[in-house]
């Protein structure tokens, strides 16, 4: 039997794919950096082999899974190939592994993961479901009738896949260090949409989704009227948000989900949409929504002494508006104070204005420094060009976390894609 050896196994999308495969009874093991990750807890947990970078680790007989974050001349990578080893990218090994299910891909600039979590949860209910969730959460069922996974859009990368069904939540310029602009993205996105086999569950509030083109069915759902399902009579409470259902304006059911915020309800009902389309038990659906806990690192909330801390993945304007809309609906009689890390020069550099105008909407801001990546470690401006437009904004340090204390009875919110969760463990450790 072979051995899946995965160069970049922390990687979000490496380490859920690493334990789908544990899960089918594969031999797994994958090499990473050693720092730490949030995405390794679940592959100690199943006793996942996690190894530092070393050519060493190659051995003949391996199929190796590369991480696109890692070139070709990777020590690890080259060893394989001298030594004529099958070396199969992330998104092509994906590709070939979800032809064997009812696959759905979750795609879209912003909501993927939570809407992918929430539909593995949902219809893991019904029928037996493997899943691949971007926070790094995989499980593979044996038997498995259908395949959730999350499909990212970045270098093009989700054209490895020609699912049965798409949800596409909303298509939005991000990644400018590879896209041009927004008609660039919508182009990958068309391409997609034409790999598709059986349909889209696409939201049609998003005006660049209203001019998909499909050799399949497109089901559309929003808050607008004219949608194929429509969200009406949206009320909070302390259990969550609730919501009626409207199926091309026929009432269909009430669906309750504990979560806050427009897009939270969005994604409810493209998942709602899809059971629907595809026969799933009505009152099993309902009752899977209102028991959903979350997916990692999207509104993680924890009490600490009077403030309620949240961290969040918020890296794009859009984002962090929504994340910001939740923390009021939820928490209307708090103070939210946003602590913002900034992910990738070119993209903080292309959203200069919009991340002003999203952060602004806290009543106070703390910015921590600029989080570079593997592809680039610099640029031209800096976090103080930010800072000048959010007015009264303060830049944090991890060692200095203590500003944080002077905001009694707040919600804090830590957003960033970067590592901004050491801020928030300094902060923690601070208050402790």
């Amino acid at each position: 039997m072979t051995v899946y050896h995965f160069v970049g196994i922390k990687g979000s999308g490496m380490s859920a794919l690493a334990q789908v495969l544990h899960d089918m009874d594969q031999e797994v093991q994958g090499s990473d950096y050693e720092k730490r990750f949030f995405t390794q807890i679940a592959l100690e947990k199943s006793g996942i082999k996690i190894l530092p970078f070393s050519e060493e680790n190659i051995q003949p007989g391996m199929t190796i899974i590369a991480g696109n974050a890692y070139p070709d001349t990777h020590p690890e990578i080259s060893r394989a190939m001298q030594l004529g080893l099958p070396v199969v990218r992330y998104h092509r090994f994906l590709g070939d592994f979800l032809k064997s299910f009812i696959s759905v891909a979750v795609t879209g600039a912003h909501g993927k993961t939570s809407t992918t979590g929430l539909l593995a949860h949902v219809m893991g209910r019904t029928k037996p479901t493997s899943f691949l969730i971007g926070d790094g959460t995989g499980k593979g069922v044996k038997d498995a009738d259908y395949f959730v996974f999350e499909a990212c859009e970045y270098r093009r990368h989700f054209l490895s896949y020609h699912p049965d069904y798409a949800i596409m939540t909303n298509i939005d310029f991000d990644h400018p260090d590879y896209y041009a602009n927004l008609e660039d993205v919508f182009q990958a996105f068309q391409e997609m949409a034409l790999q598709v086999n059986k349909g889209i569950i696409a939201c049609g509030d998003d005006e660049q989704l209203q001019r998909i083109q499909a050799r399949v069915p497109v089901i559309f759902y929003g808050f607008a009227e004219e949608n194929d399902f429509q969200a009406r009579h949206i009320t909070t409470s302390k259990k969550g948000t609730s919501f009626d259902v409207y199926v091309r304006n026929n009432f269909y059911e009430t669906f309750t989900i504990p979560t806050y915020g427009n897009h939270s309800v969005l994604n409810a009902l493209a998942v709602i949409a899809l059971c629907n389309y595809e026969s799933l038990d009505t009152d099993a659906v309902k009752a899977q929504l209102l028991t959903f806990s979350g997916v990692k690192r999207r509104f993680t909330e924890k009490p600490a002494g009077s403030q309620i801390i949240i961290d969040d993945y918020a890296h794009h304007p859009t984002e962090i508006k929504a994340t910001i809309d939740s923390a009021k609906q939820k928490y209307p009689e708090r103070k939210i104070v946003a602590v913002f890390q900034p992910h990738t020069y070119t993209r903080t550099q292309a959203f200069l204005g919009e991340f002003a105008e999203a952060l602004n909407l806290a009543d106070k801001v703390y910015l921590c420094e600029i989080f570079g990546s593997a592809r680039e470690n610099q640029g031209k401006l800096s976090i103080e060009d930010l800072q000048e437009k959010v007015p009264g904004s303060e830049l944090l340090k991890e060692e200095a976390t203590a500003p944080l204390l002077n905001h009694d009875n707040a919600v804090v919110l830590f957003m960033g894609a970067g590592d901004i969760q050491k801020f928030q463990v300094a902060y923690e450790q601070l208050i402790q």
